[in-house]
């Protein structure tokens, strides 16, 4: 169990370089067996981890609880299964770019402060200039790939409100095991269609993308909002393209632009002006996200 010594925002950041360096790890998995197949092999090693280590305890709560989990588990893999099928359609750059809007807005709607709603809208810029949005004009993009990765982008947004409720709502890490568990059957009949080309690398493969990009980030991120707001918590995840392009550098040999580098500085400013600044009332992720109903 993380400490609650540790500071919340690096908690944030732990998961956002686990999940990032987890995604560079999945450019290699999802074109061999499909977006469905290697969501289930991620979802099905995370759950299979969290039942053994967290043993959840099944008894004594109530049913709003049980509706915050299951809500949680659906936005957990549906984000998962939407932005990897968007991969299909869109560089991932493009992809991150749309999904990434769902946070953003999120973090906008919570925000009372000017200050807070520039820093939004300095850490939006650096996305775009990070991404390859740039480079491929908007006529040329699929659509379908779009549409793709904005319904990631509003499961994201989704995650981030039930990843709250079920942290509050639940001891330890036992809402998240049955999220996990959830999501994972959310994906099972998509997934199962392509049982036939998994090969044993694709399961090591799988079992690495479980650790990274799942049981690491999510752990430590439903861990960190417990005590952050989620504001807060939406300005940091505007760190993963930064992230994602190191990853991309380390793992597939990707070099990054000028105008890549420059929006990276503005997603880090984006973030320094949100943890910089004191807070008249430090907002709880529930007081933040039942506003939205």
């Amino acid at each position: 169990m993380v400490s609650t010594r540790v500071p919340a925002p690096l908690l944030v950041l732990g998961g956002v370089i686990s999940v990032q360096f987890g995604g560079a790890l999945a450019a290699t998995l999802v074109p061999q067996i499909g977006a469905a197949a290697a969501v289930l092999l991620r979802l099905l090693f995370a759950a299979g981890i969290m039942l053994a280590v967290a043993r959840p305890r099944l008894s004594g709560h109530s049913a709003q609880a049980w509706r915050t989990v299951v809500l949680f588990g659906l936005a957990l893999g549906g984000m998962n299964w939407a932005f990897y099928s968007s991969l299909a359609y869109l560089p991932i750059g493009v992809a991150v770019t749309f999904e990434f809007i769902g946070p953003l807005l999120l973090a906008a709607s919570g925000s009372r402060r000017p200050r807070d709603i520039a820093a939004v809208g300095a850490a939006a810029v650096g996305v775009v200039l990070v991404s390859e949005v740039t480079h491929v004009p908007l006529h040329e993009l699929s659509w379908r790939g779009i549409a793709l990765a904005l319904l990631a982008g509003a499961f994201w947004a989704a995650y981030i409100v039930f990843s709250a409720r079920t942290g509050a709502a639940f001891e330890r890490l036992d809402g998240l095991t049955l999220a996990m568990v959830v999501a994972t059957a959310v994906v099972l009949p998509a997934g199962a269609l392509n049982v036939e080309a998994i090969g044993l690398d694709h399961v090591l493969k799988g079992l690495g993308l479980a650790l990274l990009s799942s049981v690491v980030p999510y752990s430590l991120e439903l861990l960190a909002l417990r005590r952050l707001s989620a504001t807060v918590f939406g300005i940091l995840l505007s760190l993963e393209p930064a992230v994602a392009a190191l990853a991309g550098l380390v793992v597939l040999g990707q070099v990054l632009g000028g105008a890549q580098l420059a929006g990276m500085a503005m997603v880090v400013l984006a973030s320094v002006i949100v943890l910089g600044s004191p807070r008249p009332r430090q907002e709880s992720p529930s007081d933040l996200t039942e506003t939205g109903g």
